[in-house]
């Protein structure tokens, strides 16, 4: 059966365990000494699995590459305000483009944890 890293990581120790004793590879030997964290690298390295696949490339449902784009739209707004001495305009436009970036802080703390 295929695994992903979320699957194998949601296992407990002795599931873990029954997968590596099925497993002859040389990462996996000695699985049954293996705490969690080792044994769930382990099994990634014998199966081939990238565990870096868990990193999100949405962020929060939204396109991060959509939120970038729509924040240097928002900055070549910002940059007009400013030439023109528009401050409530600017106001509006720093507090759009703050909003954008803790979206994207947000965002990307989540992604971590």
């Amino acid at each position: 059966m295929e695994y992903t890293f979320d699957q194998l990581k949601g296992m407990t120790v002795a599931e873990m365990r029954e997968i590596a004793s099925g497993i002859d590879h040389e990462a996996v030997k000695g699985y049954t000494q293996l705490n969690k964290e080792h044994l769930l690298e382990a099994l990634c390295k014998a199966l081939n699995i990238d565990t870096h696949t868990r990193h999100k490339s949405k962020v929060s449902g939204e396109d991060k590459a959509r939120i970038k784009s729509e924040m240097k739209a928002l900055k070549a707004k910002r940059d007009e305000a400013l030439e023109a001495h528009d401050h409530a305009g600017l106001k509006k436009v720093r507090r759009e483009l703050h909003a954008r970036k803790r979206s994207l802080r947000k965002a990307a703390a989540l992604a971590v944890k």
